[in-house]
């Protein structure tokens, strides 16, 4: 029986050591690499209980700090080894569109950016149980199918932000940025006949981008629809606009730092960005042809219903 060679072992964990005071550097170094990744992850997915200063948020990070440092403390003796192991898997995840270094650092930024700038929720509450007013008519003008409209929200798309970077639903939200632009620079104003409703549907709007609210509303949502966007028509009382649902915190997040640091940024400096969230926890911003930017204030808080193209 061949015994094990002990005095081998010892040199390659001596091999495998870093000297101090390096081993501590590192250790912290990498205890921060490790620790921001996997905070994200927990502040996207855990719900947030709206303390103060983020108390909750700071707690959860000292605490994951914490662990992490006593974690690699009991694994200093293959300390290259873990950091050969995180690098590794921050290559593959850059490499194969999974999630790599740009998107540790996309995160990241957008996480810090709306921690230090809130923006105003509305919770959606249905004061009357009310018919949506033409809903047959809204829902036949909406007419994103329509090669019209199908060009008009692609041409705009490649009018603003063709720049920006970013896949999936990212690369849509600035797309549909891109729309509500074009058509926020481009709308005019213009009254119904008087005594009569006049639903024009989004193809008859693109003629002239002029009409009222509603005409506006069509033709937001049937332009987002167009490139994959889910919008929707809110309708309060004496006034209908369009939304677009955002999707989740962790989304709405990315919506907030894009709107305000990239494509809006004189628009939105100093203010707030408005959305609802329905009874699903889904995020909605708001796209009134009032507002200079995407999540611009309401027009109308009350809402008596929402009309949906998903």
């Amino acid at each position: 029986m061949v015994k094990p060679d002990f005095s081998q072992i010892k040199k390659l964990k001596d091999r495998l050591q870093v000297k101090k005071p390096w081993d501590s550097i590192i250790i912290f170094l990498l205890n921060i690499l490790i620790a921001i990744p996997l905070f994200i992850i927990l502040h996207q997915n855990l719900k947030d209980p709206e303390w103060p200063f983020h108390l909750d948020r700071i707690l959860i990070f000292v605490t994951l700090v914490t662990a992490i440092q006593l974690i690699l403390r009991l694994l200093k003796t293959v300390l290259i080894i873990c950091i050969a192991m995180y690098l590794v898997v921050l290559v593959y995840g850059s490499v194969f569109g999974k999630y790599g270094f740009n998107a540790v650092y996309e995160d990241y930024r957008s996480m810090v950016y709306t921690m230090a700038d809130d923006p105003n929720p509305q919770d959606i509450i249905i004061s009357k149980l009310l018919p949506f007013p033409n809903k047959g008519l809204i829902i036949d003008a909406v007419d994103y199918q329509d090669p019209a409209v199908r060009n008009f929200a692609a041409m705009a798309t490649t009018k603003y932000f063709k720049n920006v970077k970013g896949t999936g639903s990212k690369r849509r939200m600035v797309q549909c940025f891109a729309v509500f632009k074009e058509i926020r620079n481009r709308w005019n104003y213009v009254d119904d006949p008087k005594g009569h409703e006049y639903i024009a549907s989004a193809t008859e709007s693109l003629q002239h981008f002029s009409g009222d609210c509603d005409d506006h509303a069509i033709l937001m949502a049937a332009s987002i629809k167009a490139i994959g966007g889910t919008p929707r028509i809110i309708h309060t009382g004496g006034h209908l606009y369009p939304e677009m649902l955002v999707g989740t915190k962790a989304d709405l997040e990315t919506a907030n730092y894009l709107i305000k640091e990239v494509l809006f940024v004189e628009e939105s400096r100093g203010k707030e960005i408005h959305y609802h969230v329905d009874e699903r926890g889904q995020i909605w911003l708001n796209l009134d042809y009032t507002a200079n930017f995407p999540g611009g204030p309401f027009m109308s808080e009350e809402i008596l219903g929402a009309l949906t193209f998903d």
